[in-house]
């Protein structure tokens, strides 16, 4: 991620169709969880990426992860299993699985074939609240505080 990628006011991040592994951007409206993030991270004269310390980024992931290995006792995963968590996580809080692939940027399934030719929707306002309920999600795990979502009923009018 890169600090020019960011829109404040819209609090969105886009990644750039020449960053993306399938070549087309994605933009994301963040929820809070990842904003606090982004709004905890100091900005370095030296560097527009938000992570990592050298002019490139983050680009230790082998040192890193084994660091992070002896640490936390983990191993035996990817760092490819974030994503697909993450993936799996949203599916299990009732996110829909054509959300979840625009979420992640993959172009298949419901967009491959003709119904990807006539659906060009980019479902950024369920992205949204795909993001923000996997945010409340990883809130109660991390607290322990369970959330509630309460329906309203429709007013006819």
């Amino acid at each position: 991620m890169r600090w020019g990628e960011f829109d404040i006011d819209n609090r969105t991040w886009t990644l750039p169709a020449e960053r993306a592994k399938n070549n087309r951007a994605l933009k994301l409206t963040l929820p809070g969880l990842a904003w606090e993030i982004v709004e905890s991270t100091t900005q370095r004269a030296f560097n527009d990426h938000l992570f990592g310390i050298g002019k490139n980024g983050f680009n230790n992931w082998f040192s890193t992860k084994r660091a992070l290995h002896q640490r936390s006792g983990t191993k035996g995963w990817t760092v490819h299993d974030l994503r697909r968590s993450a993936a799996t996580g949203m599916a299990n809080i009732g996110v829909q699985p054509h959300i979840i692939e625009a979420t992640l940027n993959h172009v298949s399934g419901h967009k491959a074939g003709v119904a990807g030719i006539y659906n060009r929707s980019s479902y950024e306002r369920e992205v949204r609240n795909a993001l923000a309920l996997w945010a409340e999600h990883i809130i109660s795990i991390t607290t322990g505080e369970q959330r509630k979502v309460i329906s309203f009923p429709h007013e006819r009018g």
